[in-house]
């Protein structure tokens, strides 16, 4: 009987034993799976995925023929509709500045909304399930709807780059790439759910990315991120990982443009472009493994005994609050000087500027100057893909394909500027300002192409000019970033895109669209026959933009010689370690306690 009770006690205490390790394997299971979903590299994966659907107002080529044909538009009407497109895309001062006051996921949330209201909106307008709204209603609506990427972006790319400001030009280069595949990704899933329907499209637009908003609104937040050897190696799997999602959409346009594709097929597509969007998700699990593994090292062997070798450092002598500014209740005093009265007063390139040191800057209006030329050109030209290829008599697939082709450059344009500025720059001192140069002469083949239309040209300038106007962004951003500091990053990254719409105005609204009017008003007239109110109005053949694209082609030359005055002005910075104490402080993290020894007792 004793034997029998004792052998009762062991099987209960080793039952006990294995339910408590059955409990602690629960309990590290799970603390890794919080560490992954709290990880700053899970930060960086749900920042992919918002962009991955931010880049709606790139699909204006897709639906902008419903809006014509249904509501009855002219060129110049359909171009201003377009302008306040742009408008609401880079005019995102009110998402910065909130973004100075309030943490990422209310920018976030502004966004869904905005997105949502917008977009659903145009589709009723569209769909005829409302009254046909006025010409300024419709510009309200696609202005708030396309509004909302400049909050995605403020929300999640500006708070990437303050959580890895030594990375600045990967994870612009990264995150503006995806943006930029946005455009090819979201056609895969309308031919996926809604067929060749482009009003449904609009439908897409109006959920899809406001639902990925609200999904991550608490995963993207500013973090204090401990830095890691291999910070850079990882974004550069990212990197590869997005090339393959890119090379696999540019496979599947080819091939959408010479074979029909059936429901099924384009839904076999849009499966694979999911797996191939979640695939970094497996990079970061891994990353956070390998550090997940180092900490639960460390708690379950603590080090032995350690002794600080280095004497602590004294505490700073109290400040005289006379002297510093501040007085004895803690408010400023008259001695502190007003934030317009050192307006014209800036510090070093390099270091924090304030708002209005940065807005009163010359080299902010140079770079100002040099968007304005360049962005408003190659945007031009994407806004009015649809039209110049109808203008040209393609056919309605091949005018789906230059939109893809522009997308998929667009990203390439990003990411190749982000990655190769960032080389160029710590190795040979590149300026990042004359690559911006560079571009802007690039993208003068790409108008003149359009221009005159040889052979296949449309084909070859949708590549350039997706390219150009991609690659202009990040090292745009970048720049602000150099010059101006990143404490109110927020503001002045969104300052620097109120240069597009500017000069988008100028060359697509006065130009292009009043240009293209006035030749299918000579045309019709030419023909015998009158215009319907009403009926939209077309125009047929090359003289359609030729002039227009001419025009553009010195707007931008103006740009690149804006951009190459900069460049005279900031060579002395950029010969300079712009980057040391990002550097620094890495350094201090990847070392932790070089100054703690540990002695075996």
């Amino acid at each position: 009987m004793e034997a029998t009770g004792s052998g009762r006690a062991r099987d209960r205490g080793g039952s006990s034993s294995m339910e408590i390790e059955r409990r602690s394997l629960r309990a590290i299971t799970t603390s890794f799976f919080v560490e992954v979903l709290t990880g700053p590299w899970f930060m960086v994966f749900a920042s992919f995925l918002v962009m991955s659907t931010a880049g709606t107002p790139y699909m204006f080529g897709l639906y902008s023929g419903a809006i014509k044909s249904v509501l009855g538009y002219d060129q110049s009407t359909l171009n201003l509709i377009s302008f306040f497109k742009d408008l609401g895309t880079n005019v995102g001062i009110i998402a910065g500045l909130i973004a100075e006051i309030m943490p990422p996921w209310v920018v976030l949330a502004i966004g869904a909304g905005m997105n949502f209201v917008g977009y659903f909106m145009i589709w009723l307008s569209v769909t005829e399930k409302v009254a046909a709204p006025p010409v300024w209603l419709m510009c309200l609506y696609i202005c708030i709807g396309a509004n909302s990427t400049s909050f995605a972006n403020t929300g999640a790319l500006v708070t990437c780059v303050k959580n890895y400001p030594a990375r600045r030009g990967a994870v612009l280069g990264i995150l503006k790439g995806y943006v930029g595949l946005s455009g090819a990704i979201m056609t895969q899933f309308y031919h996926a759910i809604y067929g060749d329907d482009s009003k449904s499209l609009i439908l897409l637009l109006a959920w899809l990315p406001a639902v990925i908003l609200v999904v991550f609104l608490r995963t993207i937040r500013i973090m204090k991120v401990q830095h890691r050897p291999n910070e850079l190696t990882v974004f550069y799997r990212f990197l590869y990982v997005s090339l393959g999602l890119a090379g696999f959409l540019m496979v599947m346009i080819v091939l959408q443009q010479k074979f029909k594709f059936s429901r099924i097929e384009y839904s076999s597509s849009a499966a694979v472009v999911v797996f191939l969007l979640f695939l970094p998700i497996f990079i970061v699990i891994a990353e956070d493994y390998k550090f997940w593994r180092v900490k639960l090292s460390q708690l379950l062997n603590p080090s032995p005994l350690t002794i600080i070798t280095q004497k602590p450092t004294p505490p700073p002598p109290p400040q005289n609050l006379e002297t510093s500014g501040i007085s004895p209740a803690g408010k400023p005093t008259s001695s502190t000087p007003s934030c317009w009265t050192t307006a014209l007063k800036p510090p070093p390139r390099g270091e924090d500027y304030t708002i209005l040191q940065a807005l009163f800057s010359a080299d902010m209006f140079l770079l100002f100057l040099s968007t304005a030329c360049g962005v408003g050109g190659t945007l031009t030209a994407i806004d009015n893909l649809g039209q110049i290829g109808a203008s040209l008599q393609y056919p309605k697939r091949s005018i789906s394909t230059f939109v893809s082709l522009v997308s998929i450059w667009n990203y390439l344009g990003r990411v190749v500027s982000g990655f190769t500025s960032e080389i160029f720059l710590t190795k040979y001192k590149f300026p990042r300002t004359l690559i911006l140069t560079l571009i802007l002469l690039l993208s003068c083949v790409g108008h003149i192409l359009i221009a005159f239309n040889p052979p296949g040209g449309l084909y070859f300038a949708s590549i350039v000019i997706g390219f150009c106007y991609g690659a202009q962004w990040p090292i745009l951003f970048a720049i602000i970033s150099e010059i101006f500091g990143l404490k109110y990053y927020s503001t002045l990254y969104n300052f620097g895109s109120v240069a597009s719409p500017i000069g988008l105005y100028f060359v697509n609204v006065r130009v292009a669209g009043h240009l293209y009017d006035e030749e299918a008003k000579r045309q019709l007239a030419a023909s015998g026959m009158k215009r319907i109110p009403g009926k939209e109005l077309n125009c047929v053949g090359v003289n359609c933009f030729k002039m227009s694209f001419i025009i553009i082609t010195g707007v931008t030359l103006l740009g690149a010689l804006f951009s190459f005055v900069l460049v005279l002005r900031t060579r002395a910075f950029y010969k300079t370690d712009i980057y040391r104490k990002f550097r620094e402080e890495v350094e201090e993290d990847e070392a932790g306690g070089n100054d703690v020894v540990s002695s075996n007792k």
